[in-house]
């Protein structure tokens, strides 16, 4: 992360230092100084243009990565500075190479915006579907038909008395790896919907010092998951009947881990074990799957282990578990706040990733507040 934003300083300053030797056309086009490094003659129209550009390069220096709309304004200003550096080939052509940089960085970050646009507008149109539902209050009634591990969890996470949940939204950090890989870095939001069960997860990973965007969308009947570097190009696509059946684990495994209120949701069906274990099923759209939730005495959920889950880079169904801890208050919640997820293989488990959470919110977007039955 360091190393990135290192780059992004640097990047500024030499936009900003290209922006200001613009001024040096604006000056000996006006007879404003004497400029012995421009042989060339600049007429006062031209020298006008390149005090526009080198004010468009300044404003991109000040105004890149901070508002999404930066490209534009660095396209024109490059494009606007490669123009006139034809028009004084001989004395300034060593401006092509900041142009080219720039060009190039503005495309990538046009990239990336496109790509995450996509997830934004699922996003906006889940929201638009739960705006305006009604979230009635979950009481200690709600709670009497699950398993007495679940109801103590459910009153340890401090769900009673509080809004039903519809949706919610989340923030986390952390590392994820390839078997055999290397980890790498990356920071995730993402948006569940319960009424109708829908997961968007989108990341911004760290590889090699590229950035490296993924989305992960479970919606409907369907589910996908696209990683692409810079957002351009394609390195992970998968979706299909299987990425659905594994995704139906993950929503699940989300309800149980980050959204507690949803586990009284009636597509849930539970089977006690014994005092600290119990076995939930979920279905969705005619996908069954099914998980062991295990918790220790003081009522937290400390693992979720399901047999259903896909591997789709193999194309296989291995053991799955989410161990989690590090429980803490997160807007009025006590939720785990430290995962991990693993893969336990014939030839040993495998820890494939680790997050960190660190924001959870709940019903955003939904304009009638909680009623009490």
């Amino acid at each position: 992360m360091m190393v990135n934003s290192i780059a992004k300083i640097i990047f500024i300053l030499m936009v900003a230092f290209h922006g200001l030797i613009h001024l040096l056309g604006f000056l000996k086009a006006f007879d404003l100084a004497q400029i012995n490094e421009l042989t060339q003659p600049i007429s006062r129209p031209l020298g006008f243009l390149w005090l526009v550009a080198a004010l468009i390069l300044i404003i991109t220096a000040a105004i890149a990565f901070k508002v999404q709309w930066w490209w534009a304004v660095a396209s024109v200003g490059a494009l606007l500075s490669q123009v006139l550096i034809f028009t004084a080939w001989q004395d300034a052509r060593v401006g092509s190479i900041p142009n080219l940089i720039l060009l190039t960085v503005a495309l990538l970050a046009l990239g990336r915006l496109r790509f995450e646009s996509g997830y934004r507008q699922d996003v906006t149109s889940a929201q638009e579907r739960v705006r305006g539902l009604p979230v009635e209050t979950l009481t200690e009634a709600d709670l009497q038909t699950l398993p007495p591990p679940v109801q103590r969890y459910l009153r340890y996470v401090g769900v009673v008395g509080k809004p039903k949940v519809v949706s919610m939204f989340a923030e986390m950090t952390g590392e994820m790896s390839r078997q055999g890989g290397a980890y790498f870095p990356l920071t995730a939001e993402q948006y569940n919907f319960f009424d109708q069960p829908t997961r968007l997860f989108f990341m911004k990973g760290r590889m090699f010092g590229l950035t490296v965007p993924g989305y992960h969308r479970y919606q409907e009947n369907s589910a996908a998951m696209n990683v692409r570097l810079f957002g351009l190009l394609p390195l992970v696509k998968v979706d299909g009947t299987v990425m659905f059946e594994a995704d139906t684990v993950t929503m699940f495994n989300d309800m149980c881990l980050m959204a507690p209120a949803t586990l009284i949701d009636q597509r849930i069906t539970w089977q006690a074990v014994d005092d600290l274990t119990v076995k939930g099923t979920f279905t969705n759209q005619g996908v069954t799957i099914s998980a062991m939730l295990y918790f220790n005495e003081a009522g937290q959920l400390v693992n979720f282990v399901s047999n259903d889950r896909w591997d789709v880079s193999a194309m296989k169904q291995y053991p799955f578990s989410t161990p989690v801890s590090r429980y803490r208050n997160l807007n009025g919640y006590n939720l785990p706040t430290y995962g991990e997820m693993i893969w336990h293989y014939p030839d040993g488990d495998f820890v494939y990733g680790k997050l960190h959470i660190t924001n959870i919110v709940y019903n955003i977007q939904t304009t009638e507040r909680a009623q009490t039955r």
